[in-house]
């Protein structure tokens, strides 16, 4: 909606999303990303569940004991080079006003939007290690390996045309995808035979 409205802007080497079709790819790719997300019981209670949040979600992009310089060169800071190991690790950087600026706008997050991270259990990079873990510690089979039931011909519906027993070619879970491919549209065809 925001986009179609023209209230989106991109930079730099995401200026290309501006057009409606980059856009729609994006959007696209980002739906087939599988997503995690998990909220666990609280420990402490509401406040204590405040008090973490608000760390997180009113921290700045960047602490003021990092500024170094503000002049006419533009700011210059303090940043890690995480890739680096030793002295080396902390350097410094100037950027021109502007574009200090526009770094430091990337990490405000639209209003009603909170950034929290999480790196537990359910995590995305060790998520499938974990649950098998967690379903072997607990004696738990997995679902998608059980075996699904058995349908009577009596409780298959009948095809809304002929009347007839309709075929099982798949069954699968709500949301899922099915990997049946129709070749050719089927068609079913009276004879009459009078």
């Amino acid at each position: 909606a925001l986009h179609q409205a023209g209230r989106l802007s991109f930079f730099g080497n995401d200026a290309h999303l501006a057009g409606a079709q980059s856009f729609a790819a994006l959007l696209a790719a980002s739906r087939k990303t599988e997503w995690v997300v998990y909220a666990k019981r609280p420990f402490g209670g509401p406040q204590a569940v405040l008090a973490y949040l608000s760390r997180y979600t009113h921290r700045v992009a960047i602490a003021n004991s990092r500024l170094i310089a503000l002049d006419q060169q533009g700011v210059t800071f303090r940043w890690k080079d995480y890739r680096v190991d030793g002295r080396d690790r902390h350097k410094r950087m100037t950027l021109a006003t502007f574009e200090f600026i526009r770094r430091f706008l990337i990490h405000v997050l639209p209003k009603g939007l909170h950034r929290i991270r999480h790196y537990g259990l359910l995590a995305r990079g060790v998520c499938a290690d974990n649950v098998a873990r967690a379903r072997e510690l607990l004696a738990v089979s997995d679902r998608e390996n059980e075996p699904t039931e058995t349908v009577s011909d009596t409780d298959k519906p009948p095809c809304p045309y002929c009347g007839g027993r309709m075929i099982v070619i798949e069954v699968f879970e709500r949301g899922a995808t099915p990997s049946h491919q129709q070749t050719a549209p089927t068609r079913a065809i009276r004879i009459d035979t009078s």
